[in-house]
């Protein structure tokens, strides 16, 4: 584990402080973007915290994003569950999660499962449908990283979504009978959605589905020494590939008609999760 920009150190030992209050102890943690704060609803002995108590945690402002954690129980494992969280759009930088983050390693957390919604690509997969990241793009080249100041700045980004935990997720969502897609998530910053070039530009990259958030989280993880799953739904074609008018409304109402068959299949994988 790496030590965190020193700026951020006291509001992260607070808040870590805060957390282990609550006498639960994850191994697991799960941020919920638009469409997955149904994952709420599986975890056992449920404690909230709202991020207003966490001083090292964000204060989003898009809709859909609760701002609170839930720590518990799904299956066999300790969980704290990240329903907000900050994306670049909201302030022009990449580090807007990472004092979340750091809080979660000096927690004890060692796997930390991204979730998002995302537009597809790929006229094979559909909105509803789930997605394995198994690689990202960084488009803008933006880095959570800038303000360190030591030589681990430099990660190594191969396998940045860990392969034995995607194996594990892909075995648990076959048994569950729900298909996961596999492909590469594409970082744009936002707020507004691709144009129809740029859609054609990344099919050109071998870019399946492409969002707004995720890759910071990954990328200040990584440093930190945690293991990264990540997983898109599904809740639009993107630009130029349907005639719908893409809105942040029509996300949110997509994401929620998929949202509890995706929290059925999150739940079912972190409980495979070892």
């Amino acid at each position: 584990m790496t030590t965190p920009a020193a700026h951020l150190a006291d509001p992260i030992t607070a808040s870590a402080a805060t957390l282990r209050a609550t006498g639960r102890a994850p191994r697991i943690a799960v941020v919920l973007g638009s469409g997955w704060s149904g994952l709420t609803g599986w975890v056992e002995g449920a404690v909230e915290v709202p991020y207003a108590e966490l001083p090292a945690f964000p204060r989003p402002t898009v809709g859909g994003h609760a701002a609170r954690v839930v720590l518990g129980r799904i299956g066999p494992h300790e969980v704290i569950l990240l329903a907000g969280r900050k994306h670049a759009y909201e302030g022009g930088r990449a580090d807007g999660m990472n004092g979340a983050i750091r809080t979660l390693a000096a927690l004890g957390v060692q796997i930390l499962v991204l979730t998002n919604a995302a537009g597809s690509l790929d006229p094979a997969v559909a909105p509803g449908d789930l997605m394995l990241i198994t690689d990202h793009l960084n488009l803008p080249q933006l880095s959570p990283l800038w303000d360190e100041r030591d030589d681990r700045r430099f990660v190594d980004m191969t396998d940045a979504y860990d392969p034995t935990l995607r194996s594990r997720a892909l075995a648990a969502s076959a048994r569950q009978g729900v298909a996961l897609h596999e492909g590469v998530y594409a970082w744009v910053v936002g707020p507004q959605f691709e144009t129809p070039a740029e859609i054609r530009m990344l099919r050109t990259l071998g870019t399946r589905a492409v969002g707004m958030s995720t890759v910071p989280e990954t990328i200040v993880a990584r440093h930190a020494g945690l293991h990264v799953l990540g997983l898109s739904m599904v809740t639009n074609m993107a630009a130029g590939m349907a005639t719908q008018t893409l809105s942040h409304a029509q996300t949110l109402r997509q994401a929620q008609a998929a949202s509890e068959r995706a929290c059925a299949a999150l739940a079912a994988i972190i409980q495979a999760l070892q």
